[in-house]
């Protein structure tokens, strides 16, 4: 009996690319309590791959801004960083920056909530 299925096959290539750069201007407190963030701050959200280059990005937010690391994972490439509004978009700017200008980075574009 044949089989009639599709089947699809993904395959995961990394580049070397932030695919996300996001700012939450104003969080709600709900969110910030489920989550576990800073009530009251920005937020800043990166997603990078290859994954281990959220530590670079980490390291460069916290050198550039007055910004808290709230959440690095060097598995998924996912960074979270909480502050004032203007320093959160400063240090996703900067990082966001130095991975391409240092190392090549596909840059994405900031995006705002």
């Amino acid at each position: 009996m044949p089989d009639d299925k599709q089947r699809i096959i993904q395959e995961y290539v990394p580049g070397k690319q932030v695919t996300l750069a996001h700012l939450i201007a104003h969080p709600e407190p709900q969110l910030a309590e489920r989550l576990g963030l800073e009530a009251g701050a920005a937020w800043g959200i990166m997603t990078i791959t290859p994954s281990e280059a959220a530590i670079i990005a980490a390291d460069r937010v916290a050198k550039v801004a007055p910004v808290t690391v709230a959440f690095v994972d060097r598995f998924t490439g996912t960074l979270v960083i909480t502050g004032p509004v203007a320093a959160v978009q400063t240090a996703l700017r900067e990082a966001n920056a130095f991975l391409a200008q240092s190392l090549g980075f596909q840059e994405a574009d900031l995006t705002r909530s």
